[in-house]
């Protein structure tokens, strides 16, 4: 490839890294499944990917709009310094800051069009994700904003609050603030080099791996309530007592060793193997029953 074919790609590509792609397909993932529970089945594939577009396009605009926030932060951790905004592959910033504003406007735009509450939660979850960066309240505000793609996919096909939708958000609620507190435990000290001292960094390591083990298991009890809430069969219930265990035993051997690379199993144990397969289950079940 000539090297100005090159160049292009790669200045593409700082650009999608911005936009976090790992965690933004993670969430249209949750969300395509809500789509499928919603449903009980096959969804009208039109709607759907309509649906799926609004997702991507709002949850990469989130993304990249808490990475130009917290740019300064990351410039000073050595596991996010490379990133295109600290190491100032995108120069100036501001670049990133326009992209991801226009990716977050079309996608409210078209939220609006799909359903009003599809726009309504589309926007409390932008708000949520941007206010109170690096204090102790992002992971809390975080869930709120993470529950904002399977509140937009469920209200996409069924306008309707129903106790299943209820469980599901909790599920994520809970999900979140584990799965960050896990990461900053696990690189507790490149946070603290940071300047970010807030919890669990507050609180001695061996106390604050008992917040992840308690976490735990209000998780895994809001994962089989969605069994009992909804139309579910013993194929996800099945699914999501071994994923809960998975995640009780992770979190307790945490809570014994208080190691930072069991912090780290409990973080990546966390994003796809566990949200990811007891959504994925959530959908296999809806097609087999």
């Amino acid at each position: 490839m000539p090297k100005r074919g090159k160049s292009v790609l790669v200045k593409i590509w700082n650009y999608v890294e911005v936009l976090k792609p790992r965690e933004t397909s993670l969430l249209v993932f949750i969300g395509f499944c809500a789509a499928i529970v919603a449903v009980e089945g096959f969804p009208s594939s039109g709607r759907l990917l309509l649906t799926l577009a609004i997702i991507t396009l709002g949850s990469g605009g989130v993304n990249g709009l808490t990475n130009y926030i917290d740019r300064q932060v990351d410039a000073r951790m050595q596991r996010t310094r490379h990133r295109s905004l600290p190491s100032r592959r995108i120069d100036p910033p501001e670049k990133a800051l326009f992209f991801t504003i226009a990716l977050i406007a079309v996608a409210l735009g078209l939220a609006w069009l799909l359903h009003p509450l599809c726009f309504v939660f589309g926007m409390i979850g932008t708000l949520a994700a941007v206010i109170q960066r690096k204090t102790v309240l992002c992971p809390l505000l975080g869930a709120i904003s993470g529950c904002a793609p399977v509140l937009i996919a469920w209200f996409a096909f069924k306008p309707e609050f129903a106790l299943p939708l209820l469980f599901l958000c909790l599920l994520i609620w809970i999900w979140i603030p584990l799965h960050v507190w896990s990461v900053m435990l696990a690189n507790r000290e490149d946070y603290l080099g940071a300047g970010v001292s807030y919890f669990p960094l507050s609180r001695e390591i061996r106390e604050a791996v008992k917040v992840l083990f308690l976490l735990s298991l209000p998780l895994f009890a809001a994962s089989i309530a969605i069994y009992f809430s909804g139309d579910l069969g013993l194929f996800y219930l099945v699914a999501a007592a071994f994923l809960g265990i998975l995640m009780v035993y992770a979190s307790s051997h945490l809570l014994v060793s208080s190691a930072s690379h069991d912090a780290w199993k409990v973080y990546k144990l966390s994003a796809f193997p566990y949200l990811g397969l007891i959504f994925l289950a959530m959908c296999l079940d809806s097609w087999l029953i």
